[in-house]
């Protein structure tokens, strides 16, 4: 089980175009944040600490994002593996198949917690190169908390999709898809609370926004709590509801450990029908 993890691992690394399209909505996110996303914002604010503020909410979207998009990537191997018949030749040795799907996954899972991993190095040098300091313990520890939580659910959700596609053609197809709403589920492009109400409710059911909040939620703290200081708790609770750092539902405010609890039952239902999917096609 864990040689077949690792056999995962090295096929993904080696393969130098899968870890640049697995990582391309960042890259693309990156650009429309560079481009248009955060003078348009930044100037909008009557923050002194605008452009600190405005780094933290992008980066903060980058973490909830990478870990699906690269995890994504990853399950690709096992795609390729059962379009080319190679799977048939794991089928046909003495390894259990619930064994050969606990590889993918594991592999998968520690190809994206490695990336996020590498992604919140960076995006930790980016924001103290900008003038942000350092993260305080407690921070740190709760961020890598998050990162291992969403890593772990995305995992869950995306090899139970990823069972159906049966070719590479199907899997660019839904790694396109993917790709290109991934950024409106984590209120990048727009931010959420700008949305309709009815694309509001839509989006708050994915998994990915609420961990794109809780990421905000922590990175944001410091430079919001300098920015709000003596204002209004109104003005504070409207700012935060369009901007995405707190998600609400029947205008009552969602509160963090909900979002935890949503996300910690997404990654569990998800497993169990992937488990219940599994032992359907070994029958």
């Amino acid at each position: 089980m864990l040689t077949f993890a690792k056999r995962t691992m090295r096929l993904y690394f080696r393969d130098k175009a899968s870890v640049f399209f697995s990582l391309l909505a960042v890259f693309i996110i990156i650009g429309i944040y560079i481009l248009f996303l955060g003078d348009a914002w930044s100037q909008g604010m009557e923050f002194e600490n605008a452009d600190v503020i405005m780094d933290a909410w992008i980066m903060s979207g980058l973490l909830a994002v990478v870990s699906f998009t690269t995890t994504m990537g990853a399950f690709g191997i096992m795609v390729d593996d059962r379009y080319k018949k190679i799977s048939k030749d794991f089928y046909s040795s003495p390894i259990k198949r619930s064994h050969l799907a606990a590889g993918y996954i594991i592999g998968a899972f520690m190809i994206g917690l490695i990336m996020s991993l590498l992604t919140f190095v960076l995006v930790q040098l980016y924001m103290i190169s900008n003038g942000a300091a350092v993260p305080d313990f407690y921070s740190l520890a709760k961020l890598l908390g998050l990162i291992v939580l969403s890593t772990a659910t995305n995992t869950a959700i995306l090899f139970f999709i990823v069972s159906f596609l049966k070719s590479q053609n199907a899997f660019g197809t839904a790694s396109s898809i993917i790709g290109t709403f991934i950024g409106f589920l984590t209120g990048i492009y727009m931010p959420i609370g700008v949305l309709p109400d009815a694309v509001q409710t839509v989006v708050k059911v994915f998994p990915v926004s609420h961990t794109a909040t809780l990421f905000r939620q922590i990175m944001m703290e410091p430079f919001l709590n300098e920015a709000f200081n003596g204002a209004p708790d109104e003005i504070k609770a409207d700012f935060y509801k369009e901007m995405g750092i707190t998600l609400s539902w029947s205008g009552n405010t969602i509160p963090w450990y909900v979002s935890i609890i949503i996300i910690v039952a997404t990654s569990f239902l998800f497993f169990g029908l992937s488990v219940l999917s599994i032992s359907r096609k070994s029958k």
